[in-house]
């Protein structure tokens, strides 16, 4: 509901902030051009609004109305089971763009994991754009396409042990903070437990035994740095 008010509201101030790097398996096969094409279009077409910790973003079964682009912060989707659990579906940070449907709702509900601020943007105005200006057709595509690999990834990780899953969330997150060994996690234990399908106590245990063994270094609860990429690589499979 906010990004449907902010939207309509004409006093709501665009960003200026410098461009986000998008993930390199989304913008490897485009040119600068064509990567720009997008972000310019969004930053010109939409609004930014800024979200609270814990905010929703929006729910499961609302109408996939808009496209979001995290500008600062980080965002996770997320699922209510029957059961009352929760499944975490994904991890959105600085750059990314989520919301992306297949269908007229959205499967899953989202919410900041920290303060954040989000790029909103009406869905239907890009897909009139992308009609008319191939570079946007294109990326739109390559979007689409990395949230298909991103659902593909993610059955296979939930089918591996709780050592391999959690060596190839380590991988993943430093993949995409430009391949830092030092990741500043801005998601809680629980989060990546919800997210790897384990529980809590497992995710903290097998921590512990990758720093034992050398593998990673835990200064602080959200701060990991890989000290041997290669046995993570190793146990990721």
């Amino acid at each position: 509901m906010q990004a449907q008010t902010a939207i309509r509201t004409s006093s709501v101030q665009r960003p200026s902030v410098q461009r986000p790097l998008m993930p390199s398996r989304v913008v490897h096969a485009l040119h600068d051009d064509e990567r720009n094409a997008l972000d310019q279009q969004m930053r010109l077409m939409g609004a930014a609004m800024s979200y609270p910790r814990n905010a929703e973003i929006f729910g499961e079964n609302e109408p996939a109305d808009y496209l979001y682009k995290v500008l600062s912060g980080g965002v996770r989707t997320y699922k209510i089971l029957s059961d009352g659990r929760r499944q975490v579906g994904g991890f959105y940070l600085p750059g990314d763009i989520f919301g992306l449907e297949f269908a007229h709702e959205h499967t899953l509900s989202a919410e900041a994991i920290t303060d954040a601020k989000i790029l909103v943007v009406k869905r239907s105005a890009l897909h009139a754009l992308s009609s008319r200006n191939a570079a946007i057709a294109q990326e739109l595509f390559a979007l689409t396409g990395r949230e298909l690999r991103r659902v593909q990834d993610r059955v296979l990780l939930l089918v591996k042990s709780a050592q391999e899953r959690v060596a190839s969330f380590l991988l993943e997150m430093s993949e995409r903070v430009a391949g830092s060994s030092a990741i500043e996690l801005p998601m809680s234990r629980q989060d990546i437990a919800d997210y790897l399908g384990l529980t809590i106590e497992t995710v903290s245990r097998t921590l512990t035994s990758l720093e034992t063994c050398a593998a990673i270094e835990v200064p602080t609860s959200r701060r990991i740095v890989l000290r041997n990429r290669s046995a993570l690589n190793r146990m990721n499979g």
